[in-house]
């Protein structure tokens, strides 16, 4: 049971990132990712900025593997 402590206050931690970190950075930065989408096409520069992004508005799906696996916040 003490092992299983740590865990939990890992998760919880990572729960409260997700909400108010991971979400409402993700959804900010969709709006600008699908707004740039369509000229990365055409500006190669444009698709690497939409890359880095994507790799941004994953975080949400970072912060929930972290959070079902325990894992420490540091």
């Amino acid at each position: 049971m003490a092992d299983l402590c740590p865990g939990i206050l890992w998760s919880i931690l990572w729960f409260l990132a997700l909400i108010f970190l991971g979400w409402p950075i993700a959804f900010l930065l969709a709006w600008i990712y699908i707004f740039l989408l369509p000229f990365g096409a055409c500006i190669d520069p444009i698709k690497d900025i939409c890359e880095a992004i994507l790799k941004v508005i994953k975080l949400p799906f970072t912060f929930a593997e972290n959070m079902i696996n325990m894992k420490p916040l540091f």
